[in-house]
This record gives C-alpha cells, sequence and structure tokens, in this order.
C-alpha cells in the first residue's frame, strides 16, 4: 500500500490535470491541511477542581496521541451565564497538522479509523463544501488504534476538517475521490 503523498504524486495530479485541464503542475489542488478539534463544554459543565483538570488532561492527551501532536486549547472569549461559562475556561482542543503528520494521519484515518467505526457506509458528498474542504465528524474517538478503550476517562466526538486549495466542490470532491476516501454516491431526487 503506498502512502497518500506518493498516491497524489504519481496518479492524482495526472488525473487532476486530464479531467480539468490545468497548465502547471503547480494549478492542481492539493491537501494543505488537517485541523482536528473537540469541544468539551458538556464534559466540563459539571465537573470542578481536580476533576475536572484529570478530564481535561485525558481528552488534551487523547486528542495529541491521535494527531502525534500537542494538543492546544481553545478558550471561552466571552462569559455567558446561562451556559455557566466563564471568560477563559477552556471550552475545546484543537491540532492543526501539515506535511508528512497530515498524510500519515489522513492515511491512518481512511485506512484504518473510518472502516472501524460503527454502521459506516462512507462519507456523504454534502460534507464537502463550495470551496472544496471535506468536514468529517467522528462520533467516537475510541475508533483510533492509538487509545486503549479501557483507559479512556470520557469518550468524546472529534471533528476533522480536510482543508484543500480547490476551487470548487467538484474540484474537491474528485481529489478526495482520487485519493482514495470512501465517499457515497448520492443519487439526485
Amino acid at each position: 500500500m503506498e502512502n497518500m503523498k506518493a498516491k497524489y504524486e504519481k496518479t492524482v495530479v495526472p488525473a487532476m490535470r486530464e479531467k480539468f485541464g490545468y497548465s502547471s503542475v503547480m494549478a492542481v489542488p492539493k491537501i494543505e491541511r488537517v485541523v482536528l478539534n473537540t469541544g468539551f463544554g458538556r464534559l466540563m459543565a459539571a465537573k470542578t477542581g481536580d476533576d475536572g483538570r484529570k478530564t481535561l488532561e485525558g481528552i488534551t492527551g487523547d486528542l495529541s496521541s491521535i494527531a502525534g501532536q500537542r494538543a492546544t486549547l481553545a478558550r471561552a472569549k466571552h462569559s455567558i451565564s446561562g451556559f455557566k461559562l466563564r471568560e477563559g475556561t477552556p471550552v475545546g482542543a484543537k491540532v492543526t497538522l501539515r506535511g508528512s503528520r497530515m498524510y500519515d494521519f489522513l492515511d491512518r484515518l481512511v485506512h484504518v479509523v473510518l472502516p472501524r467505526s460503527r454502521d459506516f457506509r462512507g462519507l456523504k458528498m454534502s460534507a464537502v463544501d463550495q470551496n472544496g474542504n471535506f468536514a468529517i465528524g467522528i462520533p467516537e474517538h475510541i475508533f483510533f488504534p492509538e487509545i486503549s478503550p479501557e483507559k479512556v476517562r470520557d469518550i468524546f466526538g472529534l471533528q476533522v476538517i480536510v482543508v484543500t486549495s480547490a476551487k470548487s466542490k467538484e474540484e474537491g470532491i474528485e481529489l478526495f475521490r482520487l485519493l482514495g476516501f470512501p465517499i457515497k454516491i448520492e443519487l439526485q431526487q
């Protein structure tokens, strides 16, 4: 099995140039970065003190081991009394991957994680936005092989956003299809 970067260079670039008629290799859309993020407002709302700190460390540790890079905390910008939220309180964590780590993560996502997830029947085409970026929701982080389900304190979902340099939805879908993403064909009605 060749990795995703080699597949992009050997098969995707020539196929995209042929289909869309790009004059240069540099005009072919490519994956720029992958952003993983999770919100843990509900998990943290009921927990205070040491219990909250352990939950926070567990979630950021799991996200860091999934990505292979340290996760950064996202903090609340404003206090909202209805949500019992104070300014500066951690509400999420995120990781931005580029380069070889990005391709390694995408290989694992497409070939290991998605097939392991329950009731997986393919990714929806509607998850690709008008700029060719792909937003994938993963309901439980325990689908990743780096996570041992027995040692997990809290199960959380995460969002994976694959950002491309594509100019349209059609270019983005074709790029992901050629890279081997399991996109299911949606019939127009």
